[in-house]
């Protein structure tokens, strides 16, 4: 289904991005400036300079990987059965699917393996519930409800110790992890810059509702995967619990978002399955990039005859 030339492969999308480190570690300084709540001073004509200037950089990232995988979405179906069946075919068949990554941290890796994996995945995380907020605004009353039940749940319906992302907070302080973005591999935050591009600008609206639901989709068999492996290494049920929670709540969340988001906006508007289509891809990839990363740090120390032969 996405066999032949390795669109992952092509580092920051775009030959305007020579340096795709300083790219996604500035992206990612200004995005948690810019999304962190403060007080009104007096440098607000420079902070709009600086938004004008990282917005056009934003734009000619994502339009640039928007043009790399334009080949992966030109069939993409319009009927709106069929492109959920099409999107469906993603969790087995996208890219990054499937990935011995997983495999490997559920049966062998050891625990400061499977703290350093977290630490990149915690510090390109941008926060599921935030991104929904976000994309939810001004979209059709059906989605919206979807998008707002799906918002309650990571909310923990009301309840402080169910909200996931200071469930996921309490994993990295028990592990004692310290992510920080400028000790982060830049494909992880290319991830978190992909997923906030799309959330906070509005053209890219369909874009985050195709991303945020291939999530949904595919997360399951990998958190499994890795709360198997914490718990194979000795880390007790309640720093696991977020892992635990998604691989069964996900599964729900899934079936729901296709059926009472993906069906009616497409719907609506087949021309909407373009761009749906072209964030679930964008997210796979950055997906892909991540484990493929990954593996060929961890490997290369813990088993390095067997990422050889890779």
């Amino acid at each position: 289904m996405f066999g032949g030339d390795r669109l992952s492969r092509l580092g920051a999308f775009g030959p305007q991005f020579p340096d795709a480190d300083a790219l996604h570690k500035g992206l990612a300084h200004w995005n948690h400036r810019r999304l962190t709540p403060e007080s009104p001073t007096q440098a607000w004509h420079d902070e709009i300079n600086e938004e004008r200037r990282m917005k056009r950089l934003e734009g000619e990232f994502i339009e640039g990987f928007r043009s790399h995988i334009a080949p992966l979405v030109d069939k993409v179906p319009e009927d709106a059965e069929a492109f959920v069946a099409w999107f469906e075919a993603l969790k087995d068949h996208g890219p990054g699917q499937w990935d011995p990554l997983f495999d490997w941290l559920e049966g062998s890796a050891s625990l400061e393996d499977i703290k350093w994996f977290l630490t990149q995945e915690a510090a390109g995380e941008a926060g599921f519930d935030d991104l929904v907020a976000m994309t939810q605004v001004k979209v059709p009353d059906r989605a919206k409800l979807e998008l707002a039940r799906n918002y309650w749940d990571e909310m923990g319906r009301g309840n402080a110790r169910g909200m996931h992302g200071p469930m996921l907070e309490s994993t990295t302080a028990t592990l004692g992890l310290t992510p920080t973005i400028d000790t982060t591999l830049w494909q992880s935050l290319c991830l978190a810059n992909t997923m906030t591009a799309f959330a906070t600008t509005r053209r890219y609206a369909w874009h985050s509702i195709g991303a945020l639901g291939v999530v949904e989709l595919t997360a399951p068999t990998r958190v499994a995967c890795v709360d198997a492996g914490l718990k194979r290494v000795g880390v007790a049920p309640e720093a696991r619990k977020y892992f635990a929670l998604h691989a069964h709540l996900d599964v729900e969340h899934s079936k729901a978002w296709n059926a009472e988001a993906l069906i009616p906006l497409v719907s609506e508007d087949p021309g909407r399955a373009r761009f749906i289509a072209e964030g679930a891809i964008m997210r796979l990839i950055c997906g892909e990039q991540c484990f493929e990363t990954y593996r060929a740090h961890l490997w290369a120390h813990a088993h390095p005859l067997v990422y050889a032969a890779e």
